[in-house]
């Protein structure tokens, strides 16, 4: 018996992976936008401008009056028709607090350390 050339499923696997990435790419890029993704950054100049958030330098104080610490992250999140700030801050003991608050108001929605 003749054993097959060891390149002849070479056309075959190329092809698979080529048709697997095709239907992938697809597959993202029809994706509907979440509605809690984060603003663009026009959005939140006009969010701040109409007064439906507060500004950072406030969302920042109030962080750091609920949980002293450095400030390392802040995402603006969008969640229906709510918006809130997430602020991640480590503390004097290495351990990370990540805050919730509410965009408008800055209160406090939820904390976790870890």
């Amino acid at each position: 018996m003749k054993a097959r050339p060891a390149f002849s499923t070479f056309p075959i696997k190329l092809s698979s992976v080529l048709f697997a990435l095709v239907v992938g790419v697809a597959w993202v890029t029809a994706l509907p936008a979440r509605a809690d993704d984060r603003p663009r950054a026009d959005d939140v100049r006009k969010l701040r401008e109409e007064g439906k958030i507060l500004p950072m330098e406030e969302i920042l104080a109030r962080s750091r009056t609920a949980q002293p610490g450095q400030v390392v992250e802040v995402e603006l999140e969008r969640g229906g028709n709510r918006y809130t700030y997430e602020v991640k801050l480590i503390d004097d003991a290495n351990r990370v607090h990540k805050l919730e608050l509410d965009a408008a108001t800055g209160e406090v929605l939820s904390r976790k350390t870890r």
